[in-house]
């Protein structure tokens, strides 16, 4: 049992949310090993749970959360998380992404290295827990709403964390992670290179691919990808606009190649996804994930 929705807006680049929910796992439920394109946290509400990171050399990191932890998983990242068989969790979760994350994670003691949260005490942690609770639960509140609940969980999570750090002074990074995020949105309806993007913020294309990878956690290219097929969602879901005409207006040159990248990313083609979307169920897509199993996790693959 569970709730999970896909936020409505993309106008937002310091911090957006991708989607949210909550989930009452049943016994050995699971997911992965698998990879996401954005930020996932995940805050287990009750009952207990286990989370495995897989480097790319092999090697497993496995942790057990209980009730007011939580964990962290990084775009790119290989990981796999299951319920307990006699005590199965129920957790709520938010994924996102934008260039302000690395400093609220930071603020909060989160790292690759460190991705499990741990709260100071029960009553620090609950004030985190509402807030995303709040996200988790209001699909109709606005996106303004949710976003302004997003900058409280973090601020919580960071008051409550175990660990802090204080940040760093990114000010130009962040001038020029706009620059990039403002011109990407002006320009995704056409051809648009990395090349043309670094030029115009002034950066050679490998300084300017390094910086947008540690702010984001994205590749350039990764992150209009992942732009261009949400807007084709919503496109999907508010026009009666052919899938050829849609391709054409976020920036691809047919609809074949369009299918293509949208089926690489969310394990299903947009025609299927349309035609479900609109049988009510409002199912939305997992993160523009690929289970590196070749299936996807999908006996949810709600993005959780």
């Amino acid at each position: 049992m569970g709730f999970f929705t896909i936020f409505p807006s993309d106008n937002y680049v310091d911090l957006t949310i991708i989607q949210y929910g909550w989930e009452q796992c049943a016994p050995l439920h699971s997911y992965g090993p698998g990879v996401r394109n954005n930020y996932l946290f995940h805050y287990v509400l009750s009952g207990t749970g286990y989370v495995e990171y897989t480097s790319l050399g092999g090697a497993e990191n496995r942790f057990q959360l209980k009730a007011n932890s939580g964990f962290l998983i990084y775009p790119g990242e290989i990981v796999t998380y299951w319920a307990d068989k006699n005590d199965p969790w129920k957790y709520m979760w938010v994924e996102f992404n934008g260039i302000q994350t690395s400093f609220c994670l930071e603020l909060a003691g989160l790292s690759k290295t460190d991705p499990i949260f741990h709260p100071k005490s029960t009553e620090d942690a609950e004030a985190a827990a509402t807030e995303l609770w709040y996200i988790a639960t209001h699909s109709n509140a606005s996106s303004n709403n949710l976003i302004g609940h997003l900058y409280l969980f973090f601020d919580a999570l960071a008051t409550a964390s175990a660990v802090q750090r204080k940040l760093r002074n990114q000010s130009q990074e962040s001038y020029y992670m706009c620059e990039a995020l403002s011109y990407i949105e002006q320009n995704y309806t056409r051809e648009l290179k990395v090349g043309e993007i670094a030029a115009f913020c002034g950066l050679s294309r490998t300084h300017f691919g390094r910086l947008f990878k540690k702010t984001t956690g994205q590749s350039p290219q990764q992150y209009l990808t992942s732009f261009r097929l949400s807007k084709a969602i919503e496109l999907m879901r508010t026009t009666n606009l052919s899938l050829g005409d849609i391709a054409a207006r976020i920036g691809y040159p047919n609809q074949l190649y369009f299918s293509k990248v949208f089926h690489h990313a969310y394990g299903i083609a947009p025609r299927t996804w349309r035609q479900e979307d609109r049988m009510v169920l409002r199912k939305p897509l997992g993160s523009p994930a690929k289970d590196i199993r070749g299936q996807n996790d999908d006996t949810d693959n709600k993005g959780t």
